[in-house]
């Protein structure tokens, strides 16, 4: 079975291992885009992709040109919907992280690279490798961009403003968690709490309550519908991206 986007194989510069990356991909059935040197035609490419797959030059955390060229790959890529795939020495993946923490959300093969492992990590990473994804159902825009502010640097973010809208959007696009506003007008909130757990596609997506209603009975009243948790759209920035980690770790 062929692909019909292609997994686009960057390179800092031509490899015999990374050529072997490739004919190992061409095998498993995906089309490959093979990129040398010109990173900046991957922005171009980022929501068309199936995957990235960066094949990284040794030592290159001791490499301030090369690592400079990463983060450039990284930028291009972070607000796209497609993950990418890093392959790398085991002792440099560190330093990595620490010179810049998104690079921590992409998957990791260590070199010297087992194909085995390549083609199995290649099919999780596509499906659920990258940034986590979090929809925000809200009509409310303030809040909406206030959220998508505080989130944008761990997950990637996309918001709509009714319900319905949500159920178009999810048809096109899995995401990990969603925020849903309990009062909106039109369909309200457990409206479309209801329709998510009705779909085959979205009944197992975790969703969380957004509420303006901290007194007790209203908190009882969210609950009672049984979502995943609920925030209060009064909380602050460390509270929200804790519930977020609690929801999305169990």
């Amino acid at each position: 079975m062929e692909w019909d986007f292609g997994i686009v194989l960057f390179l800092y510069k031509p490899s015999v291992v990374a050529k072997a990356v490739e004919r190992k991909l061409t095998e498993c059935g995906y089309k490959v885009i093979t990129v040398v040197g010109e990173y900046e035609k991957l922005k171009e490419m980022a929501d068309t992709a199936l995957l990235f797959v960066a094949y990284l030059p040794g030592d290159i955390a001791d490499d301030p040109e090369d690592m400079k060229i990463l983060d450039t790959i990284q930028e291009q890529i972070w607000d796209s919907t497609t993950n990418m795939l890093l392959i790398g020495e085991k002792k440099d993946r560190p330093r990595l992280i620490q010179h810049n923490h998104r690079l921590d959300h992409f998957s990791w093969l260590d070199r010297p690279l087992k194909m085995d492992e390549l083609e199995k990590t290649v099919l999780d990473t596509i499906y659920t490798g990258g940034k986590k994804k979090i929809l925000i159902v809200d009509d409310n825009p303030t809040f909406a961009k206030m959220a998508t502010e505080w989130m944008k640097d761990d997950y990637q973010v996309y918001s709509v403003k009714s319900g319905m809208d949500a159920i178009t959007f999810l048809l096109k696009t899995p995401v990990d968690l969603i925020l849903l506003d309990y009062e909106m007008p039109v369909v309200d909130g457990p409206q479309v709490f209801q329709m998510l757990r009705q779909e085959q596609s979205t009944k197992h997506i975790p969703v969380v309550f957004l509420t303006g209603v901290g007194t007790r009975e209203g908190v009882e009243r969210v609950m009672a519908l049984k979502p995943d948790g609920y925030i209060l759209k009064s909380t602050t920035k460390s509270s929200l991206l804790e519930s977020l980690r609690g929801v999305l770790a169990d």
